[in-house]
């Protein structure tokens, strides 16, 4: 249960720090980043593997690189259910969003296994 609430806050605090340093990105506060982090933890959890499923073949035709677009969707998507987390800067701003934040993900991961 720590290890989920360190991940959120960690997921929150790259929002915060890619709102200083990403155009078009933007969080408003601490608050807004950890709904944002919370949103887009249950969206992977409950709509990406829905849509990883009916998006298998084009998944396996681009050798995985899908997944990433997949990951922007759902950053896309968080960003109009949480107040104060908007992505203005559009496609591409987002794209870059979801791909920070899935290297932060990552290396959280890798951390907390060993």
């Amino acid at each position: 249960m720590m290890g989920l609430l360190l991940y959120f806050v960690l997921i929150g605090g790259a929002m915060l720090a890619l709102s200083r340093y990403l155009p078009g990105f933007h969080v408003a506060d601490w608050q807004a980043a950890m709904w944002a982090a919370f949103w887009l933890a249950l969206f992977n959890t409950v709509l990406k593997p829905v849509l990883f499923i009916l998006t298998l073949p084009l998944t396996i035709l681009t050798l995985g690189l899908f997944l990433i677009l997949l990951n922007a969707l759902m950053l896309w998507l968080t960003a109009h259910f949480v107040r104060g987390f908007d992505i203005p800067g559009g496609f591409f701003t987002t794209l870059l969003a979801s791909i920070a934040l899935s290297v932060v993900g990552v290396i959280w991961k890798a951390m907390a296994r060993g």
